[in-house]
């Protein structure tokens, strides 16, 4: 079906799912106003303008998560919303303001514009799996993860985790707001976010995969999707009807050591076979409701190929 005419927003369009995002609404016929932080910042505005469509169809903007009320022309006359724009960073000396403040803040801001825009028919939130796995719940052979569980702030706060804390509150702070302004609000939840950059810069999730080639072991499992599987669920979410709640999005999960020996079995000159150790099984991820949007999930093993030749051709990797 053909979405010429209907118009869109995109926030923090040129992060790494939002990029895919605009890239795949484009493609479908969309017009998309994109907002960044920064339009004078080529790392953040020259990939955008690169794809296929934008010339004709994409405008940007530059928008502040923190300032109430800069997303009201954004988002006037757009019949869908991505909200994707969310700070991601792991060291901070002040994680209430770095963190925790811009994320809750800036959801409710853009919440607060959509409620005032009559033409927004549905709301798609990029969270995450983080905002799900961590609790006291026991996660191990036969256990399945699915959208009922929730994380547990305190568990975050007594562990200062400020980046989940930040996912999780903030989540929390959306389903509220709809919940009580009658927002239809459908919330993507992938894991660690794997396959092809279309931006100049590192993310979290490519960072992941240089630290594990590199040998720094940074987590236990990886629940591991693709960046553009998390794009197209985007999309079903919004346009399906029947789309509600909360989305788990995670294609394979793999230990540490797995995670290692695919690398090595893919770059066997380049990363090093690793030496066995014995890991905890981990349970499983429902992909029940992500097949209800029509999302099947493509093999870890080509996402994992494609973000490291992406790392290799913008230079983060040589080899």
């Amino acid at each position: 079906m053909s979405r010429e005419g209907e118009k869109v927003c995109v926030t923090g369009a040129s992060g790494y799912v939002a990029s895919w995002l605009v890239k795949l609404l484009l493609h479908r016929g969309y017009t998309v106003k994109a907002t960044v932080r920064n339009l004078r910042d080529p790392r953040k505005t020259e990939h955008l303008k690169a794809l296929e469509g934008a010339e004709e169809r994409l405008e940007l903007l530059e928008a502040d998560l923190t300032d109430e009320g800069s997303f009201d022309s954004v988002i006037h006359g757009c019949v869908g919303v991505f909200h994707t724009a969310s700070p991601a960073i792991f060291v901070t000396t002040n994680p209430q303001a770095d963190l925790i403040d811009v994320a809750v803040k800036g959801t409710l801001n853009v919440l607060k514009s959509c409620h005032e825009t009559k033409s927004v028919r549905r709301v798609v939130l990029t969270s995450s799996i983080v905002t799900i796995v961590y609790n006291e719940k026991y996660i191990g052979p036969g256990v399945v993860v699915d959208e009922t569980w929730h994380s547990d702030p305190a568990f975050y706060e007594k562990n200062k985790e400020w980046y989940m804390l930040s996912k999780t509150l903030a989540e929390q702070a959306a389903w509220k707001f709809a919940n009580e302004n009658g927002i239809d609000l459908v919330v993507m939840n992938p894991g660690i976010v794997l396959g092809p950059l279309l931006q100049p810069t590192l993310n979290i999730s490519s960072q992941f995969v240089l630290d594990v080639i590199k040998g720094k072991p940074r987590f236990p499992f990886y629940q591991c999707v693709d960046v553009r599987d998390v794009a197209h669920a985007h999309i079903m979410g919004f346009e399906k009807s029947s789309a509600c709640g909360r989305y788990l999005l995670v294609g394979e999960s793999l230990t540490h050591l797995q995670l290692r020996q695919l690398l090595h079995k893919l770059y066997p000159s380049n990363v090093d076979a690793p030496t066995s150790v014995e890991e905890n099984p981990i349970g499983e991820v429902s992909k029940k409701k992500a097949a209800s949007l029509g999302v099947s999930f493509m093999p870890v093993e080509v996402s994992l190929k494609d973000i490291v030749e992406s790392l290799k051709e913008k230079n983060f990797l040589n080899f």
